[in-house]
């Protein structure tokens, strides 16, 4: 599953967000994407734009931010699993809706 269809899956819950992503190994990720995720980072479709359709990082993590308070980090722990941490309760049932073998740890 890549960084695009999870934020496709957040739907309306995730449109309104402001992104940065950070990857552990530079190379894997793209030089318009860590120059869109410095400073205030970029809006979800921005994101969808430039990962989409099959951007595969490798330790990454995506952190989403309504106006200056951390709401999401998507953390991409290999090219199958991600670990996902959500202020409201709401994101990861969204996301238990579409993957319904997630587990909560």
């Amino acid at each position: 599953m890549t960084l695009a269809e999870l934020l496709v899956r957040l739907g309306g819950l995730g449109l309104g967000l402001r992104w940065r992503v950070e990857c552990d190994e530079k190379w894997d990720l793209p030089a318009e994407l860590e120059r869109r995720s410095a400073g205030d980072g970029m809006d979800t479709l921005m994101l969808l734009s430039l990962t989409a359709p099959d951007i595969q990082l490798i330790d990454a993590e995506a952190c989403g931010f309504a106006e200056d308070v951390l709401v999401v980090v998507l953390t991409e722990v290999d090219s199958s699993s991600w670990d996902v941490r959500a202020a409201e309760e709401r994101v990861l049932s969204e996301l238990r809706g579409h993957y319904p073998g997630a587990t909560d740890l």
